[in-house]
């Protein structure tokens, strides 16, 4: 019959300045967590943009916001 939610069928990508932030992924040194955002270049703040548990999870950061290169981390 009638379905209440509708499946997304485009690819939704985000935007990014690239020239005012980086996008990085921030590493815990004493338990491995990882926080994929952006460091704002003139600043040094970063924003988080989502929690990183596996790899399926950094691939959906890169693709959510067109990331072809690899990322850096930070500690």
């Amino acid at each position: 019959m009638f379905s209440l939610f509708k499946k997304k069928t485009t690819i939704e990508t985000e935007s990014y300045d690239p020239q005012k932030v980086k996008p990085v992924l921030k590493c815990s040194i004493c338990n491995g967590e990882q926080v994929a955002g952006f460091l704002d270049l003139h600043t040094k703040a970063f924003e988080e943009v989502m929690f990183v548990r596996d790899h399926n999870d950094l691939a959906e950061f890169k693709r959510r916001y067109g990331i072809i290169e690899e990322i850096d981390k930070i500690y």
